[in-house]
Formats: structure tokens, C-alpha cells, sequence
């Protein structure tokens, strides 16, 4: 296929879509810091993270995924070393860490592993398609997760963690997982969430306390940071108070307004009516991974748009789920949208293998 074909190929309403969040984004944390001198760098910074990401998502996406897929358990294993690198570090100049400091940039290596595992396990299930679906099959797939997640746990990361074990779960799914096991995971993963509970750090247990007990006299931690977010989030009403003009977020009543809660600061801002149109576009982002997916010539571009999908679908879900107190506080980002280098930087280098899928296959209809 020349050069030509790829990019006529090329979907670039992903590609529009994309851009247009992460710009919007900026825009949404320079709202966020408005007034503190010790954020305001964080604007430039993170306008830096959308360059770079979007000049790798190109690189990427002009490249035939099938070169990744050759690829995929070297940058599997080097994930994995820098994860152990990451966390030896962390135990022996800080007590943990999750970040690596270059002078430049802070990376996260758990946020790159999110790809790299996406990358191993479509490789594995693509050329495990036709052995017997046994648990021998599920166990040498969850060998490849448990490489990158003990280590993460290590940190620790719970909700990273928890994104692992979704992705690992929903690829294992869609590559024809059996009824039976199924049935089996289930009952399997209520006991193990129950049984874990006991190892948790005491601040992810009193998350978890806090969500389930109600207290209505708390005011500090978790639940204060929730129940500022809700009441930022009535505050926006049908069409907000304004870009910059609103009271929770200028007034810095809202925590963490520019990475966790930002959903929040955006209905504040901009209203149900500018999270409507938020969430459409990120499901647009998710449907058009799903559809790459479901038109790709083989089973590891299939399963590699499915995979980014899954970690979109899963991220959007969860942030929105805390900024709505419907599930517990997680710390994961809004693709796009939330700061975060290491974070936004991963999902560009998957929107960009998913663009090779699409530009290495059939072309796509609107």
C-alpha cells in the first residue's frame, strides 16, 4: 500500500475529534488554575504534551501496525523492566513512586503499560485463535497482565491496576471466551474484590468506607472533594455560568479541579447542555475505535482498536462515575481532557495505532 492509499484511508474524523477534546482540554485547565501562580505553568506544559502526542499519533498511524505486533512482547518486556526500575527507585530514594523524573518531563510508566498490554495481548489471543479455549488459554493470558499489574500494585496504584484488569478481562471476552467460564470469572471476581479488601492501603480502604457510609457531617478527604463536585456540577444549571466564571472553580472551593474532577468544572462552565456535547464526542472517540476494530483485515488490528476502545469506554466512564458519586473515588483521568502528560501521551499513541488499523484496512464511512 504507497503512501497515498494510507492516508486517503487515514479517519480523519477520529483524527478531528481527537484534536478538538485535547485543545478544549487546555483550555478547561487554564480555567481550572486561574489565579495560582504554582499551577500556572501546567497551561503551557500540557499545550507541549498536545503537540508532541499528536506528531506521535501521526508517526504511528503511518506506520503498518503489523510492524507493532512484531514488536509487541519487546515493548512488553521493557514496559515490565521499567516498572520494575520504577518501583525499586521509588522504594529506595522516596518510599514509592509512580513517576520517573527526566528533568524535563515526569513519565508514567504505568500509563504507558496500559498500551503495551493492549499490544501483547492482541498479539497472544491473535495467534492463540484457534487452540482450545481452556483455562490454560485464559491462564497464560493472564500471565502476560499479572507481569505488568503486580507491579503497579506494588506501587501502589489501585485504580491503574483496576484498568489492567479490565483490559485484560475484555479482550479475553471478545477473543471467545467460553459460557462457562464466564460464569466462573464472575462468582470469582465478587470473592476476590471482597478477599482484597483487607491488603488495601488504609487511604484506599477510607475511600471505599467513604462512598459506602453516607457520613453527612464529613467534611474533609474524599467526601469533601465529592460533595464540592456535586455541588459544582448543579451550580452549571442548563447552559453554565460562563468560561472562567465559574464560582466553584474560580473560588478554588472545587479540589483538583484540573485533573479528577475537570467533568465538574466543565458543567460548572459550560452546563448539562456542554457535558452533553463532551460525552457525545468522547463516545464518537469510542464508537470510532469500536468500528476500526470491527472493519480491520485480521484478528490483531481487530483486537487493538478493541483494546484502546475498552481503555476509553473504561476511563470516561470511571471519571464521570466519581465527579457523579456513583462510584468511589479512583483518581483516573478524562481522556483528553483531565492534565496529565503520561496519560494524554498514552492515549495519543493509541488513537494512533487504532488510525494504523483503519489506514492499513478498509476505508471508513461517516
Amino acid at each position: 500500500m504507497n503512501r497515498r492509499q494510507i492516508w486517503r484511508h487515514f479517519d480523519y474524523w477520529l483524527f478531528g475529534v481527537v484534536v478538538l477534546l485535547s485543545i478544549f482540554g487546555i483550555a478547561m485547565i487554564r480555567s481550572a488554575i486561574a489565579g495560582n501562580e504554582l499551577l500556572a505553568g501546567l497551561v503551557s506544559r500540557q499545550a507541549i504534551y498536545v503537540a508532541i502526542g499528536l506528531i506521535l499519533m501521526l508517526v504511528i498511524a503511518s506506520i503498518d501496525y503489523h510492524y507493532w505486533e512484531s514488536l509487541s512482547r519487546t515493548i512488553y518486556i521493557i514496559t515490565v523492566l521499567a516498572l520494575i526500575g520504577i518501583f525499586i527507585l521509588g522504594e529506595a530514594l522516596f518510599g514509592s513512586a509512580r513517576w520517573f523524573d527526566t528533568g524535563v518531563i515526569f513519565i508514567q510508566p504505568s500509563e504507558i503499560a496500559k498500551i503495551a498490554l493492549v499490544m501483547v495481548l492482541a498479539n497472544y489471543f491473535a495467534k492463540s485463535n484457534d487452540v482450545e479455549k481452556n483455562l490454560l488459554w485464559v491462564g497464560k493470558s493472564f500471565a502476560l497482565a499479572a507481569g505488568v499489574i503486580i507491579w503497579i500494585v506494588l506501587q501502589p496504584n489501585l485504580s491503574m491496576s483496576i484498568v489492567m484488569l479490565v483490559i485484560w478481562f475484555s479482550m479475553l471476552w471478545i477473543s471467545g471466551l467460553p459460557a462457562k467460564l464466564q460464569a466462573l470469572f464472575a462468582i470469582g471476581g465478587l470473592g476476590a474484590v471482597v478477599a482484597a479488601f483487607p491488603f488495601l492501603e488504609p487511604y484506599q480502604q477510607q475511600r471505599i468506607i467513604d462512598f459506602v457510609i453516607k457520613d453527612e457531617n464529613a467534611r474533609h478527604g474524599n467526601t469533601y472533594n465529592v460533595e464540592q463536585a456535586l455541588v459544582t456540577i448543579g451550580s452549571g444549571g442548563w447552559f453554565g455560568m460562563g468560561y472562567g466564571h465559574g464560582t466553584q472553580v474560580q473560588l478554588h472551593f472545587l479540589r483538583v479541579r484540573h485533573t479528577d474532577f475537570i467533568f465538574s468544572a466543565v458543567a460548572e462552565e459550560f452546563g448539562f447542555i456542554g457535558t452533553i456535547l463532551i460525552i457525545a464526542l468522547l463516545i464518537f472517540v469510542i464508537i470510532r475505535c469500536f468500528r476500526v476494530a470491527q472493519k480491520a483485515h485480521d484478528i490483531f488490528g481487530s483486537l487493538l482498536a478493541f483494546g484502546v476502545g475498552i481503555i476509553m469506554f473504561f476511563q470516561t466512564a470511571v471519571n464521570i462515575g466519581v465527579n457523579l458519586n456513583v462510584i468511589p473515588v479512583t483518581g483516573l483521568t478524562l481522556p483528553f481532557i483531565s492534565y496529565g502528560g503520561s496519560s494524554l501521551i498514552s492515549l495519543v499513541l493509541g488513537i494512533g495505532l487504532v488510525e494504523s488499523v483503519a489506514a492499513y484496512s478498509k476505508p471508513m464511512e461517516l
